[in-house]
């Protein structure tokens, strides 16, 4: 039978397929919203989601369904839904699927298939075959399974799922062939499904031997990665680093993490030299949920001295960078368990020769405020403070990579909200589909579902096509668009490295009218007045743009010294 011959059922004939019991599993496991966008193989799948309850959001790129289901997961805390097409529909999404395994997204990818008949090595010629579709996604997912009959669909969800949730969490990728989809079964409806996520405590000696550590410390530090905010570990971090006295950094993932005005929060100023400095003087140093890599390293120039306890939940990460005690562990769980062993009534006596930390602490965020004061950055700063402002203490965020984004690491306190960036894996174009997808999830889930996404004109030009997403859904969504005219921060590092930028100056559309095309309100602004427009962008109903023409300039780079 030809491709294009598989029967499809007709609409209220009664008949089954494939694809109900995709939508029927994913219901029965909560599943509220899928994003994706349809195509030739997955029909039975989309076809059978019309006799479903959920919510689907088309977007209009792949790459940005994925980030859109990344976002959902991040600002709801449940399970990201992704639905996909063969071929160039699901290798467009696999940037997206980068970062979501590298931050440890919980997401089910639900792909389609060509026909049973075309897979395997022969190449029959079918639209979109591929050699073998699933390992093109193996750098990007934490497993890949292949569907090739309907009545392992609800079972294999099932799987998913429980993988997925299960520490260190990530998205898991199934693949169901089109004439699995589509072909009338005889698999009863799906009644319930049960995903729980696997336990992963910490070994009981290792706990031990953490304790003893922190104990005898006179100088513990502590900094928290973003496995930290993954494993809900906020409450005992807190706990402990109040009985250690031990300061306390956020790396950009770990932002949020601990309280930002807190006598022994050092912030997220992670590539600050004078933090590299204080953390390098630690004797006991306990990293949790972070590799020690590239940016919390301060660029692999940190050389702690003393001993490092690290606990992540996943196990290559461990002293990948630096040997230490490695806790393969939940954060949340391992953090339990050491804040239950330590001494309840211990107030620590921590000697940082001769400082308190908290003394420590107060001199080391007024050296960084001194340092950025002497280097003429009077408009980024006030520029990131408007913007703080102007936002809601509890609201959410979505960072891109551009030179605002790489301010807020650093600088911005998250409050009551949750900072959200694309560090994990650094591609562009994360921050508006992110930011979609989370409103749609907080809209879904009865809360306030306003949210900020902070792009640059080079990062936005990759999601622009998402204003028809947010123009369709009335995704309360306010994109700010700081609009540099090129690559920013590619500009700094190449002037600063060869002398002169080449290829990063960028030819870009009137934001304004563009966004205005689509149905979508936008201004432009100067950038001293970018809280005022920000309020409004946030009191207005639906998708808005605000975009400010302007320069910032990133503070010099502190790992070289002062």
């Amino acid at each position: 039978m030809a491709e294009q011959d598989v029967p499809v059922p007709a609409r209220g004939s009664g008949v089954r397929n494939g694809g109900d019991l995709v939508v029927e599993t994913l219901e029965a496991l909560g599943a509220k919203t899928v994003f994706g966008i349809p195509g030739q193989h997955a029909l039975g799948l989309f076809d059978a989601m019309g006799r479903g309850n959920l919510h689907f959001v088309s977007s209009r790129v792949e790459n940005n369904s994925a980030f859109a289901a990344d976002g959902y997961s991040r600002a709801t805390g449940e399970v990201g839904v992704l639905f996909l097409s063969t071929g160039p529909g699901a290798l467009t999404s696999l940037a997206g699927l980068q970062e979501a395994y590298a931050t440890g997204v919980p997401m089910v990818v639900v792909a389609s298939q060509i026909p049973l008949e075309g897979l395997g090595a022969r190449r029959k010629g079918m639209l979109h075959q591929l050699d073998d579709q699933k390992a093109s996604a193996a750098n990007v997912t934490k497993s890949q399974r292949l569907i090739q009959h309907a009545s392992g669909i609800p079972s294999a969800i099932q799987d998913a799922w429980t993988e997925a949730i299960s520490s260190p969490q990530g998205p898991v990728w199934l693949e169901i062939p089109q004439n699995v989809l589509l072909d009338p079964i005889m698999v009863p409806p799906v009644e319930d499904a049960l995903a729980e996520a696997a336990d992963n405590p910490p070994r009981i000696e290792l706990v031990r031997e953490a304790v003893k550590w922190l104990e005898t410390a006179k100088r513990p530090a502590i900094i928290a990665g973003g496995g930290t905010r993954r494993g809900k570990a906020e409450k005992s971090l807190l706990s402990i680093a109040e009985k250690l006295r031990a300061p306390v950094i956020c790396t950009p993932g770990g932002n949020g993490a601990f309280p930002w005005n807190h006598e022994l929060s050092l912030q997220s100023w992670i590539e600050d030299r004078y933090m590299t400095d204080l953390l390098e003087d630690a004797d006991v140093l306990v990293v949790i949920g972070s590799s020690l890599g590239e940016v919390t390293s301060n660029y692999f120039t940190f050389e702690p001295r003393g001993r490092i306890i690290q606990i992540d939940a996943e196990p290559r990460v461990l002293e990948s960078n630096r040997p230490g005690l490695g806790i393969r562990a939940d954060a949340g769980q391992a953090l339990a368990a050491i804040d239950e062993a330590l001494d309840p009534g211990r107030t620590g006596t921590p000697d940082w020769h001769g400082s308190t930390p908290e003394e420590l602490v107060a001199k080391s965020l007024a050296q960084v405020r001194a340092r950025l004061e002497s280097q003429d950055l009077t408009k980024e700063l006030k520029f990131m403070a408007d913007i703080r402002e102007a936002v809601p203490a509890d609201m959410q965020t979505f960072w891109d990579m551009t030179i605002a984004a790489y301010w807020g690491w650093s600088c911005w306190d998250a409050r009551q909200g949750q900072f959200h960036s694309a560090q994990g894996a650094g591609g562009l174009g994360y921050a508006f589909p992110g930011a979609i997808g989370a409103a749609v999830g907080l809209e879904t889930l009865g809360k306030p579902a306003r949210v900020l996404a902070v792009s640059g004109d080079g990062s936005s030009m990759y999601s622009i096509a998402e204003l028809a997403t947010a123009k369709q859904h009335n995704v309360p969504v306010t994109w700010l668009i700081v609009d540099d005219g090129g690559y920013g921060i590619l500009r700094e590092y190449m002037v600063g490295a060869f002398g002169k930028a080449t290829a990063t100056e960028l030819a870009r559309p009137d934001f304004v009218k563009l966004a205005e095309s689509f149905g979508v309100p936008a201004t432009r602004v100067a950038p001293e007045d970018v809280g005022e427009a920000l309020r409004a962008g946030f009191a207005a109903d639906g998708p808005n743009v605000v975009v400010v023409e302007t320069l910032l300039r990133m503070f010099s780079p502190t790992h070289l010294g002062d």
